[in-house]
């Protein structure tokens, strides 16, 4: 029988570079309330959100992924053309194929790297983190390229009291390459299959061409018992985390959430018992929830304002429709 050479890849695996995009409109809680029965107040003590970004029609999927990896590739220092592999995580690119990576890698003027979309919801940044970690080790691509990006303004029925406010668009992006030492954790990942109706879009593409609905597909969600999962299990699902790390949260300096909520943020650190000293990304204030997108613009934004720094040590972690989730400690670029 014919042996097979081993892979040979870096030994460990590090983010090197990060960017991201937000959608010049800004769009303040005043315009979600004309369409909706309810209050500045309510939203804000309901979600913590008092601004979102909602993209132009020139703002697509493709053209907010190249901004924000642009930023990120640069940010990296190292050249478009050494991107290896391009992951991007959306549930809003339209096309069921080609997929949109290979558009973005073309745009990027990365070569022919290996380009694919996945779909993980609010947890597809972990996915693709993992993933891109898992190529840079196994030695198929030196440096990997992560996006998340969504348009989720349109998936948001602006009728519905219970999710009108809670949705943005943006992308964020990071570059992972090899590393001299640990810099990215174990992912502690999974899905509860038996939960997926708590987080859905109201009806399938198959039944919007037959004519069924009234309005086109949207997402929808049950808020008490999503609240409830991302508090109690998402908060086991993190520290899980940080124990296969072998990190303790003293340890910590930055812990950066998926942005779906200000009351779940709150909650999950009061869970995890995080020490004040802990940088908090609280991004979803003013961003609103971006799905995959959500963690990367955090990380920029944190090391952007400095309130995160270079070398930091930072748990993520991704939770959302499906039910899927994705954590892991890193080291930030």
């Amino acid at each position: 029988m014919a042996k097979i050479k081993p892979s040979q890849g870096a030994a460990y695996a590090r983010i090197m570079g990060v960017g991201g995009y937000r959608p010049t409109r800004v769009v303040p809680n005043e315009v979600i309330l004309e369409k909706i029965d309810s209050s500045d107040e309510w939203i804000r003590s309901r979600s913590g959100i008092s601004t979102r970004h909602w993209a132009s029609p020139e703002e697509t999927v493709s053209a907010m992924s190249v901004e924000a990896a642009g930023k990120a590739i640069a940010d990296s220092g190292i050249r478009a053309e050494q991107i290896g592999a391009v992951i991007v995580s959306t549930v809003s690119h339209f096309k069921q194929t080609p997929a949109i990576a290979t558009e973005i890698a073309d745009k990027l003027g990365t070569g022919r790297p290996a380009a694919f979309d996945i779909s993980a919801g609010c947890a597809g940044f972990g996915y693709g983190l993992t993933l891109a970690k898992g190529m840079v080790i196994d030695g198929s691509a030196e440096y990997a390229l992560v996006i998340g990006v969504e348009r989720l303004s349109d998936l948001t029925d602006f009728e519905d009291r219970s999710t009108a406010f809670l949705f943005g668009d943006g992308a964020g992006a990071v570059v992972v390459g090899p590393a001299k030492e640990p810099a990215i954790g174990p992912t502690v990942w999974g899905s509860e299959g038996d939960k997926s109706e708590t987080i859905k879009q109201t009806d399938s593409w198959e039944a919007y061409r037959n004519g069924r609905p009234e309005k086109f597909p949207a997402l929808t969600q049950e808020g008490q018992a999503v609240f409830r999962w991302a508090v109690f299990e998402m908060a086991k699902v993190a520290q899980q985390a940080l124990d296969a790390a072998g990190i303790t949260a003293d340890e910590l300096d930055v812990f950066i959430p998926h942005q779906a909520n200000m009351r779940i943020i709150d909650s999950m650190v009061k869970t995890l018992k995080l020490p004040e000293h802990v940088t908090v990304a609280r991004d979803v204030e003013t961003t609103g929830n971006t799905s995959a997108a959500s963690i990367p613009l955090a990380m920029e934004r944190l090391l952007a304002t400095g309130e995160a720094k270079s070398g930091d040590t930072a748990l993520v972690i991704g939770f959302g429709a499906g039910l899927v989730y994705a954590a892991t400690v890193v080291t930030l670029p």
